[in-house]
């Protein structure tokens, strides 16, 4: 069964066409920039036989490099089958469309990134017939984005990165970023990537920890029944927001003891009035952060302040 978060990895293609463009050089391939691109249909299914049908494809037009294929598939585990499949849909591609396929797999693991990225060899020992060599986008290529004002200048970016990120520790700094960037851009269009964040992170603690960012940055969430609350915050004057700067700082701290008093209390470990006061008072904002991260895993709340 497919799930929402495999969905996520590639549907945010579909929501951003241009993010590979802008995604890519940030993990350092190098790559043509697009001047126009168009989604084509996924069903790479011949007359009959086998339905075989690519997660999301698109054709990409460049002003210098012509045009190509760009075959987008989200992979949540190592799969044996796979590479067999991913040679069959560049091939069919090319036959159909005389376009170049490229091949780009984006992963949410590190490990399997690193299966994916391996080259695809099919022949003998003394002679290779046909190579694949798959781009790959994972929490090992692409960045971290956990600073709010990065975040507000591309919100798809840094959604793709808390996808990416999705079992990482570093997730709860970029969920922090990205909630703080999702309030303050405000509009349909912070809804909407607000929403597709959680729908991305399936079911999950992560999810609980999103839902929490949300209900801090933007009190009216959620709304009864719905991901997302229909009046999610509208951007702010400039007035207003150079009147809430100084208090920036302080409300994120209080906001991130809050987020690391939440998540212990949805895994269910016990809190002590003493261990909450003591996230409670706390005022360096990387140290909550550390705290935070452990509140993910730790089986004693007392855990959270051990030394390293």
């Amino acid at each position: 069964m497919v799930s929402s978060a495999h969905e996520a990895m590639h549907q945010i293609f579909r929501e951003d066409p241009g993010l590979f463009a802008r995604a890519l050089p940030r993990a350092g391939i190098a790559f043509p920039q697009p001047t126009a691109i168009q989604h084509l249909d996924t069903d790479l299914t011949e007359i009959r036989p086998l339905a075989r049908r690519v997660d999301t494809l698109f054709r990409v037009d460049t002003a210098n490099d012509g045009s190509f294929l760009l075959a987008v598939e989200a992979q949540g585990k190592p799969d044996q089958d796979k590479p067999s499949s991913w040679t069959y849909y560049l091939a069919h591609l090319y036959a159909k469309y005389q376009l170049p396929p490229i091949l780009l797999v984006v992963c949410r693991d590190k490990a399997t990134a690193s299966w994916a990225a391996e080259p695809v060899r099919i022949g003998l020992p003394v002679h290779t017939s046909m190579a694949v060599f798959p781009l790959v986008l994972g929490p090992g290529n692409v960045p971290a984005v956990t600073d709010p004002d990065e975040a507000s200048e591309d919100l798809a970016l840094a959604v793709f990165s808390a996808l990416a990120h999705a079992k990482d520790p570093d997730l709860p700094a970029i969920l922090d970023a990205l909630a703080e960037a999702v309030a303050e851009t405000g509009g349909e269009t912070a809804k909407r990537w607000a929403e597709f964040t959680e729908v991305g992170l399936g079911d999950t603690q992560a999810r609980a920890l999103w839902r929490h960012l949300m209900a801090t940055y933007t009190p009216r969430f959620p709304g009864s029944g719905t991901l997302i609350e229909e009046t999610l915050i509208a951007g702010e004057t400039k007035g207003r927001a150079e009147g809430r700067a100084e208090g920036r700082v302080e409300g994120r701290v209080e906001s991130r003891a809050a987020d690391i008093l939440r998540i212990l209390d949805v895994r269910g470990v016990e809190v002590s009035q003493a261990v909450r006061e003591r996230i409670t008072s706390c005022a360096d904002f990387d140290l909550l952060g550390t705290w935070l991260d452990r509140s993910l895993t730790a089986a004693a709340a007392e855990e959270l302040f051990e030394e390293a």
